[in-house]
């Protein structure tokens, strides 16, 4: 085989590896970019949801389509509970923390969701509605007692 014949085959070799070892995991279906259109103040962001070191499942905002107010000042995360962390950028928020996959439905559950408009964080579940349709149901107490948004994932 010369060099070429090679290298192609090894290269299709590791993309056929890294696509069956990804398969194996479902849970990992999650971690990518997601665009979300917040119902009530209308604002818009993606949101990246990856993975720590401890196997759990987070999300940031990474973008806002207007992350400063009208005076050019840069909207901070002001409604924080925590005083150390009103001076985060609106586009750098940690929003959601500590999930976990559920394959016996297919859920990442046992979460929260931080709502920078109220300063608020929420018990939160999430599952996949379509293959680019993520359902993020915010709680108080049972998930009955919440709301849903709808992301879509980029």
């Amino acid at each position: 085989m010369n060099f070429f014949k090679r290298a192609l085959f090894f290269t299709l070799f590791l993309l056929a590896a890294t696509q069956f070892s990804v398969a194996q995991n479902p849970a990992d279906r999650i971690l990518g970019t997601y665009y979300v259109i917040e119902p009530d103040s209308k604002e818009e962001s993606k949101v990246q949801i990856y993975k720590t070191n401890d196997g759990k499942y987070h999300g940031k905002i990474i973008w806002m389509k207007n992350p400063n107010f009208p005076d050019g000042s840069p909207k901070m995360d002001i409604k924080n509970p925590d005083p150390k962390l009103r001076s985060v950028r609106g586009d750098r928020i940690v929003l959601m923390k500590n999930f976990t996959y559920n394959p016996k439905n297919g859920e990442w559950i046992n979460g929260e969701i931080y709502n920078p408009v109220e300063g608020k964080t929420y018990k939160c579940k999430l599952a996949f509605e379509s293959d680019t349709k993520l359902k993020v149901r915010g709680y108080v107490g049972i998930p009955a007692l919440g709301r849903s948004m709808y992301w879509k994932k980029l």
